[in-house]
Order: C-alpha cells, then sequence, then structure tokens
C-alpha cells in the first residue's frame, strides 16, 4: 500500500457510546463537506430502500466476505443482527485519493488494535473522545429514554474497558474530554482542519471514581 500525503493521514474517532461522538462529527461534515469523508463499508445484509451499490455500503455475499477477512483486506469488522460489516484498506485509501478528502473512520479500541498491529502504514492520527466522568456518562445515557438496565450496564462496562485502554500510554495521539459540545467541537477542529494536535485535553482521573 503506498502512502498517503501528509495533509491527507486518516482520522480514527473513538470513544465510549454517550460521549457526543456522532454529534461532533456531525457538526464536522457540516462545515466541512469537501474536506473529510467517511469510508464506504461493506456488509452482506440486503440494501434497503434507497440504498445503492458502491454509494451507501459495497453490498456482498458472506462468502465473499469472508474471503476479504482471510486476505486480511479489513481494517476491522464485526457482525450484528446476522449480518457482517467491515471497513477496507481500499475503502480508506479511495477517499483520499479519488475524493481528495480526509477519511474519518468511528470505531471502538478493538478497532485501534487491529490497525496499530495489522495497518501501521496507514498511520491515522487517534483521537479519543472522553466524558468528563462516568457519572456524567451514566446520567446522559439514561436521559437518551432508550437503554434497557442490561443495555445500560452493558455500554458501561464497554465505556471503562476503552477508558482503560485510552490510558495506556501512547493509545491516543489526542483526548478531547466533551464536557461541553461546542468547546469539544472547537478543540476537535483545530486538531482536524489546523492540525494541531496540542490542542486536547488530558484525560481526566477516573480513578477516583472507582
Amino acid at each position: 500500500m503506498s502512502p498517503l500525503p501528509a495533509a491527507l493521514r486518516p482520522i480514527v474517532i473513538c470513544g465510549p457510546s454517550g460521549t457526543g461522538k456522532s454529534t461532533l462529527l456531525q457538526l464536522l461534515f457540516k462545515d466541512y463537506p469537501d474536506k473529510f469523508g467517511f469510508s464506504i463499508s461493506h456488509t452482506t445484509r440486503s440494501p434497503r430502500p434507497g440504498e445503492t451499490n458502491g454509494q451507501s455500503y459495497h453490498f456482498t455475499t458472506r462468502e465473499k466476505f469472508l474471503k476479504l477477512v482471510q486476505e486480511g483486506a479489513f481494517i476491522e469488522h464485526a457482525e450484528f443482527s446476522g449480518n457482517l460489516y467491515g471497513t477496507t484498506v481500499g475503502a480508506v485509501e479511495a477517499v483520499a485519493k479519488q475524493a481528495n478528502k480526509t477519511c474519518i473512520l468511528d470505531i471502538d479500541t478493538q478497532g485501534v488494535k487491529l490497525i496499530k498491529a495489522n495497518h501501521p502504514s496507514l498511520h491515522p492520527i487517534y483521537i479519543f473522545i472522553s466524558p468528563p466522568s462516568l457519572p456524567s456518562l451514566h446520567a446522559r445515557l439514561t436521559q437518551r429514554g432508550t437503554e434497557s438496565d442490561s443495555s445500560l450496564s452493558s455500554r458501561l462496562s464497554a465505556a471503562v474497558r476503552e477508558i482503560n485502554y485510552a490510558q495506556t500510554v501512547g493509545a491516543f495521539d489526542v483526548v478531547i474530554v466533551n464536557d461541553d459540545l461546542r468547546t469539544a467541537y472547537e478543540k476537535l477542529k483545530k486538531v482536524v482542519v489546523e492540525g494541531d494536535l496540542k490542542a486536547g485535553d488530558s484525560l481526566p482521573d477516573f480513578s477516583r471514581e472507582e
């Protein structure tokens, strides 16, 4: 794989559910539609009305998907509700080389580990979106009104695992604490638009909450 131009290094956004990642990315894509783009994922599920192959997803069969897995084509992949989903190296490269945009990947810490282990030549900028505290994250997830007790517990357990990984030295290039959406977004813009990797925050001391 040929290296991407430095200005088009992929950006990996990671963080627990409820930290406002989706909202931050929506703001970014709204303000900079010609600068940033998502890669087109592969999936084995059937197209929904209005979806176009090669635009919404790369729709494929389970057999072909698993063959790509064996070939090491995927940066990350997972199965949801019986359907396989994954992002290939080629899909990330296409955003940069065909659309001339910076590719943004919204993935979990497992995906981060896979990129670091298997695709270091992608050389992305790793950004962790952190809650200010675990109680605040619990409150945000509860306020959604969409979580059952079991799913809430599952999401909080996953959040602890992701935060534990984020505390590893060198795991992320930048940490942004989303305590206030507008402030967090301004910091995110400084990092991804201006290239200021020192614009982030220190990771909160979650050990005091245990």
